[in-house]
């Protein structure tokens, strides 16, 4: 068991908009979230479930909600119970990225002087 735990089966990265975290479970306690990731304005965005493991990586991410985020990920294979987790994804870091895409649609206000 501390093979499939320790030992990552692939990692990556995945960009979107946090959409949930909570800290959950009857017995064993686990950080959750969800990852809303869209490719187009106007598109149903693909949501992306994720575990965390860490207390730190979890504190950055409550602080992060809403917002548009990076996130490079470890995915474990046969974990056998879920105390560790709901996902096979674990969240190992976490970075914010400017959100450039609504600020490009604004519109902004003319000055007094053409109105």
């Amino acid at each position: 068991m501390a093979f499939v735990v320790n030992w990552a089966y692939s990692d990556g990265e995945r960009a979107g908009y946090l959409q949930k975290f909570s800290h959950k479970g009857w017995i064993c306690k686990t950080w959750e979230g969800e990852l809303a990731m869209t490719t187009v304005p106007g598109v149903a965005p693909v949501l992306w479930n994720f575990t965390v493991k860490h207390e730190a990586v979890a504190a950055q991410l409550n602080a992060m909600a809403g917002k548009r985020v990076v996130v490079h990920y470890e995915e474990h294979r046969g974990i056998p119970t879920t105390c560790y987790g709901e996902t096979n994804h674990f969240v190992i870091r976490v970075s914010e990225i400017e959100d450039i895409g609504m600020r490009s649609q604004l519109v902004e206000p003319l000055p007094k002087i053409l109105q």
